[in-house]
């Protein structure tokens, strides 16, 4: 099981590693701000049977 993932932010280009929280379920969904350039991102994790995460993020939509 992965403990950490990393994404590529849409607004700056840095990859982030980010925890994985095997609790919260299979699939999740959540908004962050890009600890380098401080824009909204939404986080995707996918967790298989074995708990390895496939994750991406697209910058958050507005409104």
């Amino acid at each position: 099981m992965q403990h950490e993932a990393t994404y590529l932010c849409d607004h700056c280009g840095e990859e982030i590693v980010i925890p994985i929280d095997s609790s919260a379920g299979s699939h999740q969904d959540y908004i962050e701000d890009c600890p380098v350039c401080c824009n909204p991102m939404v986080i995707h994790v996918e967790l298989d049977e074995a708990g390895e995460a496939d994750v991406w993020g697209e910058a958050e939509s507005e409104g």
